[in-house]
């Protein structure tokens, strides 16, 4: 059996990142977190656990460029989760990736859309475009290179089944962005000559558990066919157009929400109105779930690859599975 890569995360710390570290230890490879000093004092429980994980903390700063390239040294694969702050400063760590010379792949920090094939307006547009420029300087760089494109975080999103703020489903209302019905591939459907007909509901968003984007991250490390390429985290399972999310959570409560339907020229109006971060939340949901942008293309091969298909052996959690959580919650409210 090979020998499983030596791996380097920095913005281990952060809200995916954590997952990543954890992914990693746990898989059974060398793991290595940079970690700056205030983070140690300021996160002793998670600093705790990756300890117990066997996660080898190095110190050290983005901006420190003479200990990113003592820590990069010591690892085979580089993984960034820095967050939306530092993602234009990525540019230090493929400086810095360069001048150690022994990096075999680098994750840039991305867990999100896909930047290159993307109609969002402001400011989310800023954000993907820093993106992009990164993919683009570690393209000439000549790094070898895998991005994930994982979508919607579930646990961000589906908690508030995508109601801005909410922090459980919602009730009795439920605002829905565009028609609900973004143009993508038909979902939960397997009859070829049904999927080729009009008669299906578009799909819009992919949700997926924190835990599982990690997974799939890990699994692609040191996988041939993920090198130089887009890992799509898309399974079929968790993809679903705001009107058949908002069905699946009545169905499982058993109760027809009020529904409100926002038409695009008010969304882009409200866009334009909300303070950050809101309106970087809000301008996401417009690209999702008003242009389709997770599920408006194919995953061609010359360009990408699909998680779930690729590792059919990780056991995803379901939006479905997911949403039964929060079943319990609203029963006992009820009553």
């Amino acid at each position: 059996m090979a020998e499983k890569s030596k791996i380097l995360v920095i913005g281990g710390t952060g809200y995916i990142g954590k997952f990543i570290v954890e992914a990693s230890a746990k898989a059974g490879h060398p793991t290595f977190a940079l970690i700056r000093e205030t983070t140690t004092s300021s996160k002793p429980d998670l600093i705790n656990k990756f300890k117990n994980l066997g996660v080898n903390l190095l110190n050290g700063d983005l901006h420190d460029h003479g200990s990113l390239v003592k820590a990069i040294k010591q690892a085979d694969v580089v993984i960034s989760n820095v967050g939306h702050a530092l993602l234009g400063d990525q540019v230090k760590i493929i400086a810095a990736i360069k001048e150690a010379g022994n990096v075999k792949r680098f994750f840039p920090s991305e867990f999100g859309n896909d930047v290159d094939r993307t109609h969002a307006v402001e400011p989310a547009k800023t954000a993907y475009a820093t993106k992009a420029r990164i993919r683009r300087t570690v393209e000439a760089e000549g790094i070898p290179h895998t991005y994930v494109s994982c979508n919607f975080f579930a646990g961000y999103f589906l908690p508030g089944l995508a109601q801005p703020g909410a922090k459980s489903p919602p009730r009795d209302k439920v605002v829905i962005l565009g028609d609900g019905t973004a143009k993508g591939m038909p979902v939960n459907i397997c009859d070829a000559e049904y999927m080729n007909s009009d008669k299906f509901d578009l799909v819009a968003a992919v949700f997926n558990r924190e835990d599982d984007i990690a997974a799939y991250t890990i699994k692609a490390v040191d996988d041939p066919r993920t090198l130089n390429k887009i890992l799509y985290v898309r399974p079929r399972n968790n993809t679903y157009s705001f009107n058949e999310l908002v069905a699946l959570w009545e169905k499982k409560i058993g109760k027809t929400l009020e529904k409100e339907y926002i038409p695009e020229e008010q969304i882009l109006k409200n866009i334009q109105e909300a303070a950050p971060p809101t309106n970087v939340v809000m301008s996401i949901g417009h690209s999702v779930f008003v242009k389709g942008d997770q599920t408006n293309f194919d995953i061609e091969p010359y360009f990408g690859v699909e998680a779930s298909e690729l590792y059919p052996d990780v056991k995803y959690t379901t939006v479905d599975e997911y949403l039964n959580q929060f079943v319990l919650e609203f029963i006992s409210n009820r009553a």
